[in-house]
């Protein structure tokens, strides 16, 4: 069976500085999978590199078997494939039903189609009470919230997650942990970027971790996890 994202030996460079060197992994339809590392591995790097940000220095990205590497962002929106950011931004001067709309014209061509879909999203993550709301009012845990209700209105096969979890609370974490292992259910593979073991161990099947811009471990998480190499390199940074 042919993986849903193929990343076969991805390098990026900016001048004599080597952000990414022969990184390749697989993710499957349905999975969670799991982007891991100490601070400066490469990790916002290579979200770059798939979501069209950054174009590799070398190799290829491949979803469902067409090459993504090289083209424009709003082409891999498109094609399948969206992000969210850890500072997350809103329109300003918009409500939260507006702001989704905007991601739901990727998709629907007529305005009417765009509020439809932009609404369904927002039942869909348990925000149409704040539909009408202006987006730069919400608290952190709601405009991650609308972070992923905008990628969600693109209708994506993989969607990847950047550290979407900080600076919530225990609680808001659990909800958020919750909402994300429905995606797959919804037809949505995933590949979450996040500095906390227990979320990754209990949130995804597989992980690669990056040190330097290289691969130095992928596989199941718990063994990933468990390499001498992962404690050395990751867990022992994680207080920096």
């Amino acid at each position: 069976m042919t993986p849903l994202l193929e990343v076969q030996s991805v390098s990026k460079s900016f001048g004599g500085l080597h952000a990414l060197s022969d990184v390749s992994f697989e993710v499957a339809a349905g999975e969670i999978f799991a982007v891991i590392g100490p601070n400066g591995a490469g990790k916002t790097t290579l979200f770059n590199c798939l979501a069209g940000a950054a174009a590799p220095t070398a190799g290829a990205i491949r979803l469902g078997g067409e090459r993504l590497d090289g083209r424009p962002p709003h082409e891999i929106c498109r094609r399948g494939l969206a992000r969210t950011f850890q500072l997350v931004k809103p329109f300003r001067g918009m409500t939260v039903l507006e702001n989704v709309k905007v991601a739901a014209f990727s998709r629907h061509p007529s305005a009417k189609q765009a509020t439809a879909a932009a609404q369904a999203v927002l039942d869909r993550v348990g925000m149409a009470d704040l539909a009408e709301v202006d987006a730069e009012t919400l608290n952190d845990a709601q405009l991650r919230q609308l972070e992923i209700a905008r990628a969600l209105a693109t209708r994506p096969q993989l969607l990847l997650l950047d550290e979407m979890l900080a600076g919530l609370t225990a609680t808001e974490s659990a909800a958020m942990c919750e909402r994300i292992q429905q995606l797959p259910r919804e037809g949505i593979a995933v590949i979450v970027v996040e500095h906390s073991i227990p979320v990754v161990t209990s949130l995804c099947s597989r992980a690669v971790v990056l040190c330097f811009g290289k691969v130095l471990t992928r596989g199941a998480t718990r063994d990933v996890i468990a390499d001498p190499r992962v404690q050395e390199a990751y867990l022992g940074n994680a207080h920096t």
